[in-house]
């Protein structure tokens, strides 16, 4: 190994200390690096929180050459939710933008991933990886069938993220029994396919939401525009029976 070469290691938080310094780097990153806010929002303390911690998991990043940072050399970051977590918390997270219904009718062990965050100087292949391979160990021992949350586009200006939005609403909409749908009515029209330029259109996506993809992931009816966290919410849908292990420690390459 170099010697400045990252060492990561993956763990549930086990402590209030730990969930803190999950906290943090949201805050790092949803805050002062993205321009979010909300009532969660502590600057003195720079925590970014909500109610739904407290009931959640946590799975956390570190990388073990930087422990003295002010995140306890955290640097990524999952959060989540099962059924029991859910009933715990009263509802899921994403539940305030999506009419879950379908999947929780649905009768299948589901498994909501939020506040999904790397630090910046981790966004490349192998934090995502490591990461990703902690998040393979829980679903596994948990025999979760279906991964679900909401991804973001930065930024309000739906617009702006026509040609992006219109492209996955073609090209990756879920099947009609796991198709949740937007509490928010569509203001903007999706666009008919020969008007899409499919290349920029994926350039304007997310990383992290192409990896999904590329997963075999898809999506719900619709966006939600989240102002707090100036971004807009698709809802991203993968089914474990896409996946074997090997393809979970491959893929996703890349986080955001």
């Amino acid at each position: 190994m170099l010697q400045n070469a990252p060492s990561f290691h993956v763990s549930l938080a086990q402590s209030e200390d730990d969930i803190r310094a999950a906290q943090r780097l949201r805050y790092d990153v949803f805050v002062a690096e993205l321009g979010g806010g909300g009532a969660g929002v502590d600057h003195t303390l720079r925590l970014e929180t909500d109610c739904f911690d407290s009931h959640a998991d946590h799975l956390l990043l570190r990388d073990t050459r930087h422990p003295e940072t002010d995140t306890d050399g955290v640097v990524g970051v999952y959060r989540l939710m099962t059924q029991d977590h859910a009933a715990g918390a009263g509802r899921f997270y994403s539940a305030s933008e999506f009419d879950l219904s379908l999947l929780q009718h649905s009768g299948r062990p589901l498994l909501e991933l939020g506040r999904t965050c790397l630090h910046r100087d981790h966004r490349g292949g192998a934090g995502m990886m490591a990461l990703w391979q902690g998040l393979a160990d829980y679903v596994a021992a948990r025999d979760i069938e279906i991964l679900f949350g909401t991804a973001s586009f930065h930024g309000t200006d739906l617009t702006q993220l026509r040609q992006p939005i219109s492209h996955l609403h073609t090209a990756y909409l879920a099947p009609p029994k796991l198709r949740v749908t937007s509490r928010m009515p569509q203001s903007e029209p999706i666009l008919s396919p020969e008007r899409i330029d499919k290349k920029a259109a994926m350039r304007a996506t997310p990383a992290l939401i192409k990896a999904y993809l590329k997963l075999g992931g898809t999506i719900g009816q619709g966006v939600f525009v989240d102002h707090a966290f100036n971004t807009t919410d698709v809802c991203l849908i993968l089914e474990t029976s896409q996946l074997d292990s090997a393809a979970l420690r491959r893929a996703p390459r890349r986080g955001s």
